[in-house]
């Protein structure tokens, strides 16, 4: 495989025509009344026309055919995709699963579209409200298939197996560590090497952007230098038999045949793109002198809602850093939340779950459902010797945090047989170390 080009930036103005075709881009105009190579001008707005400037999303593709050629969709299954968030009664408790299983190619061939398995989620999709997290677990490549979803952004985080993403921008290679954004109405087909799995974050209404940094400045976290946009890339190719463009509208599925592969962009300017992102650029801020910081630090992306500082979601990784805190119990500490928590782990070993956390699964903490450190964690963090130490190397871990109180679908709680029934029993070995005769703590030996 030819190695990839990008453009460099998060949220930029960009402007990309496929060498093949210099000059494709229209001088000075949008639309032409006759566009360069004959081409159709398409504009894909991703905002409304009068949101302020620095919320305007909108794109402009120049295509061989424009997307409306294709015959009418008709409802096709939606498999374990689903937007029903009453499926099952509510379930407050700590909720985590073992590695959700990928079907073996052998016996049946899924790809990325069927392999969709909606874990949770809240909110309404046709109030443009809300979120989804999914599992995509899957074997084989989409081929002569593309997705679009006319309900919200995906972010995806691939855990197991590269993913090469035909996108209507140009394409992207997207391996585990690293993560992408395909945002609301853009055409993808993804190509798989092996059995592969991983996590999408899915929100409504609203589009993933850069935390603000306040008091930290300018610069750290994720840095918008860091994000690459795919660069114009085309395809003129007939389809015999018809290519099949699935659409996710309003929570289901739907089928439409074109006669060619809708991958025909010749050129494309705006701000409104595809972009994926290696998290091992992400810059980590943490204590340098005591506590715990909150979580926040980490965050990635985040994708706001109308109250200030109150996301839809945030995603939040847990990179290899240094722990230096003097005094202090290192480990995350034990919590209630008003948000939801949902985690997920690409590679190693979560620092404050050692065991039963793993590659592939994932685990949940509702709103206020207590959750922290297991007992084996707590015992020996609190008589380590505080010398400067590295945390999670090796490791990524991430959360997807909302404000909005997820339901699970009986997908998650029964179908896929991934459960873990025995997770409470994790804090079960916790005791009791108060001393009523003596303030002053046991302290590491």
């Amino acid at each position: 495989m030819a190695e990839l080009k990008y453009i460099p930036g998060f949220g930029n103005e960009c402007a990309s025509e496929d060498p093949r075709c210099p000059g494709a881009l229209p001088e000075g105009q949008n639309n032409p009344q006759v566009c360069p190579y004959n081409l159709y001008a398409e504009q894909l707005s991703g905002s409304a026309f009068t949101c302020p400037r620095s919320t305007n999303k909108r794109s402009w593709l120049y295509r061989i055919l424009p997307s409306v050629s294709h015959k009418p969709f008709e409802s096709i299954d939606q498999g374990h995709l689903t937007h029903n968030w009453d499926e099952v009664d509510p379930d407050p408790n700590q909720l985590r699963w073992k590695p959700f299983e990928i079907p073996k190619a052998s016996q049946k061939k899924v790809d990325f579209v069927s392999g969709l398995h909606t874990l949770c989620g809240a909110g309404d999709i046709k109030s443009n409200n809300g979120l989804a997290i999914h599992i995509f677990l899957c074997n084989t490549s989409m081929g002569n298939r593309c997705f679009y979803n006319s309900d919200g952004d995906f972010l995806i985080v691939p855990q197991k197996g590269k993913l090469h993403i035909y996108t209507e921008f140009g394409k992207m290679l997207v391996q585990p560590n690293e993560i992408c954004v395909i945002q609301r109405g853009m055409r993808f087909s993804i190509d798989v090497f092996e059995e592969t799995r991983g996590y999408i974050l899915e929100v409504y209404g609203v589009h993933f952007e850069l935390p603000d940094l306040g008091p930290i400045g300018a610069n750290g976290l994720a840095n918008a230098r860091d994000f690459l946009i795919p660069v114009a890339w085309y395809e003129d190719r007939q389809v015999p038999g018809g290519y099949t463009v699935i659409n996710k509208y309003q929570g289901k599925l739907f089928a439409a045949k074109q006669d060619v592969s809708p991958f025909n962009v010749v050129a494309w300017h705006g701000n409104y793109t595809p972009y994926k992102y290696n998290l091992e650029n992400f810059m980590v801020i943490n204590s340098v002198a005591f506590d715990h910081a909150d979580p926040s630090i980490f965050t990635v992306l985040t994708a706001k809602s109308v109250r200030p500082g109150v996301a839809v979601a945030d995603f939040v990784i847990f990179p290899p850093r240094w722990g230096v805190a003097d005094k202090t119990f290192r480990p995350p500490y034990y919590h209630r939340n008003c948000m939801s928590e949902f985690m997920g782990l690409i590679k190693g070993h979560y620092e404050a779950k050692q065991g039963g956390f793993l590659p592939g699964g994932g685990s949940l903490h509702s709103s206020m459902t207590p959750h922290g450190p297991d007992a084996d964690c707590f015992e020996k963090a609190s008589k380590a010797k505080l010398a400067p130490k590295r945390i999670a190397d090796g490791t990524m871990a991430f959360m997807f945090e909302s404000s909005l109180s997820m339901a699970v679908t009986k997908w998650g709680l029964k179908t896929s047989n991934c459960l873990d029934e025995n997770y409470y029993k994790c804090w079960e070995p916790l005791k009791s170390h108060f001393t009523p005769n003596s303030r002053k703590p046991a302290g590491p030996n």
